[in-house]
C-alpha cells in the first residue's frame, strides 16, 4: 500500500471556500480518477508561524505504479484547478509514503 499525502496551508480569507470545495469537489474529483482507494483528510493541529490553516489529505492507492498513473493521467489537470479558484492563497507539498506495516 501506498499513501499519496499532500499537505497544503490555506489563507483564512479563503478557508471556508476552500475547505467547502475540498470535501465536495476535489477529494471526489481525486477518488473518481480510479487510483485511489480511499482518502482521509486531517486538520494540522499546529500553528504555523506563516498563518493559515493546514491540512493533511492521504489518499491511499495499492502500489506506485497506480500513483505514478495519476500523476500522468489526472494530476495536471486537478492541480491546475486549485491554482485557477485560490492562486496564491495556499501553498502545498506532497510526500509519498509507503505503508510497512499496520496494526
Amino acid at each position: 500500500m501506498y499513501i499519496y499525502n499532500v499537505t497544503t496551508n490555506i489563507d483564512e480569507s479563503v478557508h471556508d471556500q476552500w475547505l467547502t470545495w475540498m470535501k465536495d469537489t476535489h477529494i471526489p474529483d481525486v477518488l473518481a480518477t480510479g487510483k485511489f482507494l480511499s482518502a482521509k483528510m486531517c486538520r494540522v493541529m499546529m500553528e504555523e508561524d506563516m498563518g493559515g490553516i493546514t491540512y493533511a489529505v492521504q489518499f491511499t492507492t495499492i502500489d506506485r505504479k497506480t500513483l505514478q498513473s495519476y500523476y500522468d493521467e489526472h494530476a495536471p489537470a486537478l492541480r491546475k484547478e486549485a491554482v485557477k479558484l485560490f492562486s496564491d492563497k495556499f501553498v502545498s507539498f506532497r510526500t509519498e509514503l509507503e505503508v510497512v506495516s499496520e496494526h
